[in-house]
């Protein structure tokens, strides 16, 4: 939804509204009924015995760019969670490629094609838990971390806030959100348009990157209808559009010949990728004595299209590909909980998804001879199209169990079953334990088993045997179907409250992982394909504290890990022969694995005024260094410093007006994020260089 359209949708709101609400003897008071059944919606989900890092709108506000800061840089700032490229997950979580799940006021959000752009906007999250270790039997299917949002609601006074973001790359940042309560009607709506010369990272250590253009328009709603002081009907929607160029590397060589044509220079080069993705979300919400529950149906699409630069791709690497690759996700979740007795509530749920996954590729290649060298300067066409319809069912039952005042548990089972390129299924035991030692320290520890199927979006299959004698046939003529991962999860922890201002967590967790499933960018469109390690582990210790004093506070995490497996098992056309031979033999580090990750903050209020830093550290991914094994080495360790200072007008003619000033990157620190080697790992990435934003909002 583009935001000229906000306006529109919003009058028609209004309009809708008038037709039902007219009689406002009938009408609950909603603020209290909205806080009522937002509690009762929060309380459907357990966690008992897991890991909760909490992000509210105060943590937000202190990060450079606010609202208008990407929703993963956000994520940075939590224990576990360590950064990467956009091209290659942008986060991972616990040394897990991806596997997040995202819950949107109760609701798992279906997965979308993965690329470059993200459809959740900061501005639109009141708050956040950020969930891990060994999970309740609630979740399943994406367990790597929770991220389980509740969003902004209307508010009794109707108002919004309109602001734009302006800085280095020539980034231009409009944003709106309007908000508000008619009757037994609320709404919130906002939406972003962003614009800038940055949109994937630099492969070279330059300020400015060549051909690297972006446009990005998201929107976001949330609509809630009270029929009575314990039901809501709620409508929720968000939309997403992308643009990117693929960023050029300059004094490259051209490798084949195409009949007529001359090569352009690498730094002038063409590729683009487009992105889409949008959701649709209907839920009932009932609250009826002890007993709660939810019922959501779902529709998701989303699309990703690689464009090339025909001629470029040809004669620098011998394949050119538009690819095409879209997914449509239509599905229900159910999810009640039953307040049996004073010491055992039970919880059950149920969820369904049919997905479609089309992959359309017309690929152009040349023909070479049996020692690879060009046999023809005359490319050809090959047209390489599938399609898949699966299916995701899951159902579970658990029961909080307080046993004593110190003592809860929460034991359950889930069953999860996929029916897609592969079909598979799993009973899968939970147990959590929390213990309350002493009225400021806390004990929790849990055992949970997990089944992981594939992202049915990237594992679409393409025949290899038709780039037989091509520029783009594999090295190794097999490539067997992506499995399930299966892990046996174990987590303890222990919380402190030091002083009523100081709170510092540990936390430790060991996975054990057959078909072990790992992603990488193979080819010159930027999506990933998955793949699976016959076994694997990881393990991992995070330390955490926060501050919080009147005026200013701080935070500082501290992660160590490690993640290696052995022996790909699936999509081994990806390799090289001799990389699967070492792989198949001995233990190496998954690309994504960096052994240390720190974070941490502070900020300082007075009056209006608020100043504000963070900075993150990562000792380096992984990668392959010249006669070494695969991702046996890894990139230099790096440091970046972002400072920010707020300032508020209260009670201006145009309302509560806010400025901000942010520096990122403040020491203009030359960094890494990827080298271009190491196992699914296409091309060099730099972190973006020192940068100066500024912006302005208004809020009435």
């Amino acid at each position: 939804m583009q935001l000229r359209t906000l306006p529109l949708l919003l009058a028609t709101i209004f309009s809708a509204h008038q037709a039902f609400a007219d009689d406002n003897d009938v009408i609950p008071q909603v603020d209290v009924t909205a806080a009522h059944l937002k509690s009762a919606r929060i309380d459907l989900s357990p966690n008992v015995g897991t890991t909760i890092y909490s992000i509210d709108r105060h943590m937000v506000d202190q990060l450079g760019q606010g609202d208008n800061t990407p929703f993963n840089e956000v994520l940075l700032r939590l224990p576990g969670v360590s950064q990467d490229s956009k091209a290659s997950g942008s986060i991972h979580v616990r040394d897990d490629h991806a596997n997040v799940q995202y819950r949107v006021n109760g609701v798992q959000l279906p997965e979308s094609i993965s690329g470059f752009g993200q459809s959740i906007d900061t501005r639109f999250v009141e708050s956040t838990d950020f969930i891990t270790g060994a999970l309740p039997a609630q979740f399943g299917l994406r367990t790597a971390g929770i991220v389980d949002i509740q969003t902004k609601e209307g508010q009794p006074q109707s108002g919004g806030r309109v602001g734009v973001l302006v800085g280095s790359h020539d980034h231009v940042q409009p944003s709106a959100e309007f908000f508000g309560t008619q009757g037994a009607f609320n709404y919130y709506l906002s939406g972003s348009y962003l614009s800038n010369n940055l949109g994937i990272e630099n492969p070279l250590p330059t300020r400015n990157a060549l051909h690297d253009e972006t446009r990005q328009a998201k929107s976001f709603g949330t609509l809630s209808y009270f029929l009575d002081d314990n039901t809501r009907l709620g409508l929720m929607f968000g939309t997403y559009n992308g643009r990117f160029q693929i960023p050029n590397n300059p004094d490259q060589q051209p490798a084949f010949a195409v009949t007529g044509a001359t090569a352009p220079a690498s730094s002038q080069l063409d590729e683009r990728q487009r992105e889409v993705n949008r959701f649709l979300v209907l839920s009932l919400q009932k609250s009826v004595g002890d007993l709660n529950y939810q019922l959501s149906g779902f529709h998701q699409y989303s699309e990703l299209h690689y464009t090339p630069d025909q001629i470029g791709d040809l004669a620098y690497n011998g394949v050119a590909s538009d690819t095409l690759r879209s997914n449509t996700a239509n599905g229900v979740q159910f999810d009640a909980s039953y307040k049996l007795n004073s010491a055992h509530t039970l919880r059950t749920g149920l969820a369904y998804t049919r997905q479609t996954t089309h992959s359309d590729n017309t690929v152009g290649v040349f023909d070479v001879n049996d020692d690879g060298t060009q046999a023809s300067t005359d490319p050809r066409t090959i047209i390489d199209n599938s399609s898949k319809t699966g299916k995701l069912s899951s159902v579970y039952l658990q029961d909080e169990w307080h046993i004593s005042a110190p003592l809860t548990v929460n034991y359950g089972v889930r069953f999860d079953k996929v029916d897609a390129f592969v079909s598979e299924q799993q009973w899968s035991p939970r147990v959590n334990v929390a213990y309350q030692l002493d009225k400021g320290t806390a004990l929790h520890a849990g055992y949970s088993r997990y089944f992981t199927p594939p992202p049915q979006e990237l594992a679409a299959q393409s025949s290899i045997d038709k780039y037989a004698g091509t520029s783009n046939a594999p090295e190794v003529a097999v490539s067997d179907n992506v499995k399930s991962e299966r892990t046996n999860y174990y987590d303890i922890g222990l919380s402190h409250q030091f002083t009523s201002a100081l709170t510092v967590t540990a936390d430790a967790y060991y996975k054990k992982i057959r078909n072990m499933l790992d992603e990488g960018q193979f080819g010159q469109a930027l999506i990933l394909s998955p793949f699976n390690y016959d076994r694997g582990y990881a393990k991992g210790l995070e330390l955490s504290a926060i501050y919080s004093q009147k005026n200013w506070g701080g935070f500082l995490n501290v992660t160590t890990q490690k993640a290696e497996a052995t022996n790909i098992t699936s999509g081994q056309s990806l390799f090289g022969p001799d990389e699967l031979a070492y792989i198949a033999n001995h233990y190496i580090h998954v690309d994504h694995d960096q052994t240390v990750t720190a974070s941490g903050g502070a900020h300082y209020h007075w009056g209006d005024s608020q100043i504000s830093g963070d900075v993150l550290y990562g000792s380096g991914l992984r990668l392959t260094p010249d006669g070494g094994g695969p991702n046996s080495g890894h990139l230099p360790h790096y440091t970046t410093v972002n400072l920010a200072l707020t300032h508020t007008w209260k009670a201006t003619p145009v309302g509560t007006v806010e400025g901000r000033l942010a520096l990122v990157n403040a020491f203009d620190k030359v960094y890494l994020l990827r080298d271009g080697s190491g196992v699914g790992v296409g091309a060099p990435q730099y972190g973006e260089r020192r940068s100066v934003y500024a912006g302005i909002s208004t809020s009435f």
